[in-house]
Formats: C-alpha cells, structure tokens, sequence
C-alpha cells in the first residue's frame, strides 16, 4: 500500500516504519495517524520485529502537527485524543517486540510515539521532552502516563511541568533510552538488537511482553498469577519442545512460532 506520510518496510522478519514528513519535522497530523494504524494492521505473521524511526536528519518526531491543531476546539480535541491514543495502544500491544530508534527531535507526540514502543534507543544529537505545558495544553497520547511509569512520578512531573527538552545523554541517566549511539550507527544498531530476540522463541517473547504490559498495573500477587499461567500455558507450544530439546542437544533451536 502507498503512503504519503510514512514507510514501511520488510526485510526478512524485521520491519521498519518510518514517520516520513521531513519538512513538517515529521509533526503526527490525523492523516499520519490514520495511516501509521493502517500500516500495523497491515504486518504480515512473517514480521517478528518492528522499529519505528523518523524520516531525514533532524526528527524522530518533533511532536503533534500544531498547524492542525490550533484552530480547533474542545470536541475536535478529544477526537485526536482519542486517535493518537489508539494508535499508540495498538502499537503498545503488538504481539511482537517494538524498537524505537529515535535519531533526532522527539517531543510532545514524539516522545509519546517512543514512549509506546518497548525499547528505546537514541543517537547522540536526539532531544526528548513533553513540552506541551508552553503551549498551554498537555500530552494528549497517554505520554503523561507512560513516562511517570517509565522514569518514574517526580522526574516525570518535572519534565511535564517545565516542558524542558533533555539530551540524549540525560535521557539515558534517567532511564527513559537505554543507549546512546553516533547518528550514523543508530539504525543498525536497532536491527543488531531486533536480530537478537529473532533467534528467540516468538511465543515465549510475545508472552513476556504481555505479562509485563498487563502486570504493571496489578499488584504483585495478581502480576505473579499472571506470570504462572503465562508460563504454564507455553508447555503446550510445539516452540518449548524444541527449545529444550535443542539445549539438551546443543544445537540452535529451529523455532515455528507454534
């Protein structure tokens, strides 16, 4: 399918979406939204990774599209609300392992698209923040959510409240990327690691990710139950027959997915 605001593309079993509206800084409009959704809806079983990135050498994503958004009011708001979280819950609950390579700005909606994936990696000239307080409103895309969960309540609420924009460096001492790498080896980088959890059994992965998503918001007693079933029902997978028969035999297991 042709897209004017993003690509996407396959190679073997990783996939990588690209936000492509350079000149817009790759701002998140409807029209991106709609056809970000309609790339993930359209991931072929065969894909076992995906990285989201930004298009040219200056944005990851610099935020949401504000040309779109400054004339509308309350109603049509909470329509792109509702939208931008959608997607970014579609991209949360993939079944596969997502990797965001952030390779320049990522604010606002940016930092919420990254936000979204379950890893983070930066290259040395990114910048992230949750700007949207010197706007006068705020992160509209579950960011306020997922960032106090991820870097935790009081970092969170001081990015949030002063709007201010961290280097990658900090974003990394802070825990909200896992590395930093030079501009022109981020990318390869994210498919180094996407090769990685390949060689990993995809029902086990898509179980993990799961039970950490879901159990996040339990208690740890209701988690842990989460984690025995999660575990139980993977010996019913022709994939925990072969892993372990492959360890005793210490060979590479030959996974099926099934």
């Amino acid at each position: 399918m042709a897209y004017e605001n993003i690509r996407l593309e396959i190679e073997d079993a990783i996939a990588v979406l690209t936000i492509d509206r350079p000149k817009a800084l790759n701002a998140l409009n409807s029209k991106t939204f709609h056809e970000i959704e309609s790339a993930l809806n359209s991931l072929p079983p065969t894909v076992r990774a995906l990285i989201v990135t930004g298009g040219g050498d200056k944005a990851f994503v610099a935020g949401a599209d504000i040309a779109e958004m400054v004339s509308i009011g309350a109603a049509q708001a909470r329509e792109f609300s509702a939208l931008g979280h959608r997607v970014m819950q579609q991209l949360e609950q993939l079944s596969i392992p997502t990797i965001a390579a952030v390779n320049g700005f990522a604010l606002g909606g940016g930092c919420e698209l990254a936000l979204a994936c379950d890893l983070i990696y930066a290259s040395e000239k990114a910048k992230l923040g949750v700007p949207e307080v010197t706007l006068g409103v705020i992160p509209g895309f579950g960011g306020t959510q997922r960032l106090a969960r991820l870097v935790g309540k009081m970092r969170a609420k001081e990015l949030l409240f002063t709007g201010e924009r961290v280097d990658a460096a900090k974003a990394k001492e802070i825990g909200l990327v896992l590395e930093v790498l030079p501009a022109d080896q981020l990318l390869a980088h994210c498919k180094t690691v996407a090769g990685k959890l390949l060689k990993n059994g995809p029902l086990a992965v898509a179980q993990a990710k799961r039970i950490v998503e879901f159990g996040a918001d339990q208690d740890l007693r209701a988690a842990n139950e989460l984690e025995r079933q999660g575990f139980a029902v993977l010996f019913g997978s022709e994939d925990q027959k072969e892993g372990m028969k492959a360890f005793l035999e210490k060979r590479p297991a030959a996974f099926s997915g099934k």
